[in-house]
């Protein structure tokens, strides 16, 4: 008799429990396996969402998971922030502005911005710089290593934090925004001066809006994603 080749030889081997792709999803909250509760589901289906490939099967991931956040008494037993939806753009405006609002009357705006602008090395403004790269740093320290919440870190393009951008652009623009109408800005006569006095309410507004987001907890309403994809699908439907 004639062996016959096992036609699963040359599948791929399923992947183990153990696999490191799962594993990132737990940097964050280790499994209790003796006593499991809602946050050691959600981080399983965390990682899992990880492993898949296929769009649609992450989706359906997604979608467990905030069948499972949804369920009654689940909130009592998880600190963790996985979606980002709009609720949470809204609380990081409020946020910003908060802490923003009572700077804005303070011409210690204009000594602070003029002195980044008047250290240099080789025509850069350091200062400048440092503090835009403080506003960055604080922020990410805020929401992801200051352990007020076990925030999940998703990136846009496998690269930028979503949440940090997030709460980043929507401080950026409030203090943009704020600093124009009210007149401290001159009028952009001259665009660096602007940006510099910008910063200065930058570094507070950032603040206000990480404190924002992630102090309240985990939003209700779908994610930012999963509203996109509902978009795409509805304008792609629209085209047969």
């Amino acid at each position: 008799m004639t062996d016959e080749p096992d036609p699963r030889a040359d599948d791929p081997p399923a992947r183990s429990r153990t696999d490191p792709e799962i594993e990132r999803g737990r940097n964050r909250h280790e499994i209790d396996r003796e006593n499991p509760d809602v946050s050691d589901l959600l981080t399983e289906l965390a990682a899992l969402e990880e492993t898949v490939d296929a769009e649609h099967e992450q989706r359906k991931v997604r979608q467990t998971i905030d069948l499972v956040e949804r369920m009654p008494g689940s909130r009592a037993f998880t600190r963790r922030v996985s979606k980002y939806t709009t609720r949470d753009i809204a609380e990081s405006f409020v946020g910003s502005i908060l802490i923003s609002l009572p700077l804005l009357v303070e011409d210690g705006v204009y000594d602070i911005g003029d002195h980044f602008l008047a250290v240099t090395v080789g025509g850069v403004p350091v200062f400048l710089l440092a503090n835009v790269a403080f506003i960055v740093l604080l922020s990410a320290g805020l929401m992801y290593y200051a352990d007020f919440r076990d925030v999940d870190v998703q990136r846009i393009l496998g690269i930028v934090p979503r949440r940090l951008l997030g709460v980043l652009a929507v401080s950026f623009i409030t203090a943009t925004t704020l600093m124009t109408m009210w007149g401290r800005v001159e009028g952009w006569e001259d665009p660096g001066v602007a940006f510099a006095r910008i910063s200065v309410i930058w570094t507070a507004a950032a603040f206000g809006a990480a404190l924002g987001d992630i102090l309240p907890g985990e939003s209700e309403g779908p994610d930012i994603r999963d509203r996109f994809d509902s978009f795409t699908e509805a304008v792609g439907g629209g085209d047969d």
